[in-house]
């Protein structure tokens, strides 16, 4: 089903590829469009008691228009419901409802619950069918697309998970009006990070943002994400791992201070701030390019200074856990130059400590 009002981007995966519709009043059509999958009448709708508020029964009576035959669960708001503990709700309201191997399971609400839901999915009778309906900037132009799906441990961020790619995107951009500044405003540290690793071009943009014309913004931030993973689908080549700028020390400052104190797009920006830094020593990083990703972070209120009760030596033990330190190796994303990006093994832990410093 195309619109005059979407765009779509298409994500190439062979037998796993799906589409990525991007547009207003998207949330109304999601019943119609979801058949055209043609999957079986039962499936779960997996949101957040903030989301679900707002955009549960749009999206439940869309379903139901369709005929399909839609069971709701809601889990708390907050980056505390991405855990094993809700994983376990979801998938046992599943079972209650007699959702069967057939079903199917929609995530309707931010980078949480895409995750989230997307985990249990991957994990429910071995693997059912999702689709992802992400409603912030976060989650429509990086999360809901890649089929990355998992949940936080107590050693750190996304440590459980599982690839597993959705069958759909249907990103309504309508939904972002009603996103809290700070929320809107985080997503563009993910807008940022895809500008400086691939598209210089959409840095220039990003600083004559248009509010009320959002969905081209989305599609080209989608159509950079669905080229990499297209590329690298499971991060084995190391092109995949380019989307990783700023997150090393970023997921390590979203856990050294608690999850909840700082947003995802919060704890990234100054991470992009401090991989900026390392760039500017092991790759020759202009300092009018550093200046202008600082400029442009600020003009989201993003933070770019650290505070001194979040210690280095937390940090650094946050980041013993992170994924991307492969085999003891750490394996750090570095840039150049704004619009390009590659993957180094010449970081060493004291350049990291130095960059973490550099942010107070």
């Amino acid at each position: 089903m195309n619109s005059p009002n979407s765009e779509t981007v298409d994500v190439r995966l062979g037998e796993r590829s799906y589409r990525v519709v991007i547009g207003a009043g998207i949330l109304e059509s999601a019943g119609e469009r979801i058949s055209e999958l043609g999957l079986a009448k039962a499936c779960a709708v997996v949101t957040d008691s903030n989301v679900g508020k707002l955009y549960a029964d749009a999206v439940l009576n869309s379903l139901n228009e369709a005929g399909f035959k839609a069971t709701l669960i809601t889990v708390p708001a907050g980056e505390q419901s991405k855990s094993m503990d809700e994983v376990k709700v979801i998938c046992d309201a599943m079972i209650a409802a007699g959702l069967d191997r057939k079903g199917f399971v929609v995530a309707l609400g931010g980078g949480v619950i895409g995750d989230l839901a997307g985990f249990a999915a991957a994990i429910y009778y071995r693997g059912v069918p999702y689709v992802q309906i992400p409603t912030t900037i976060v989650s429509q132009v990086d999360s809901a697309v890649g089929g990355k799906t998992g949940v936080n441990a107590p050693g750190g961020k996304n440590l459980v998970g599982s690839f597993h790619q959705p069958r759909l995107v249907l990103a309504d951009v309508e939904t972002l009006r009603t996103l809290p500044e700070r929320e809107f405003n985080e997503g563009f540290a993910e807008v940022i990070k895809h500008a400086i690793i691939r598209d210089a071009e959409l840095f220039g943009q990003i600083t004559r943002l248009d509010r009320e014309n959002l969905a081209p913004l989305i599609a080209r931030n989608v159509a950079i994400k669905a080229a990499i993973v297209a590329a690298d689908e499971h991060e084995t080549t190391g092109e995949r791992a380019l989307l990783n700028f700023g997150h090393t020390i970023g997921h390590g400052i979203e856990a050294a201070a608690g999850y909840g104190f700082y947003l995802h797009g919060e704890a990234i920006s100054l991470g992009i701030v401090a991989a900026g830094l390392i760039s500017m020593k092991h790759a020759g990083l202009p300092v009018e390019d550093q200046e202008r990703i600082l400029t442009l972070l600020r003009q989201f209120a993003l933070p770019v200074k650290l505070p001194a009760e979040i210690s280095t030596e937390s940090i650094l033990a946050a980041l013993k856990t992170d994924k991307k330190f492969s085999e003891g190796k750490i394996r750090f994303v570095l840039t150049a130059g704004i619009g390009s990006a590659f993957l180094s093994e010449k970081v060493t832990l004291e350049d990291i400590r130095g960059a973490i410093e550099g942010l107070r």
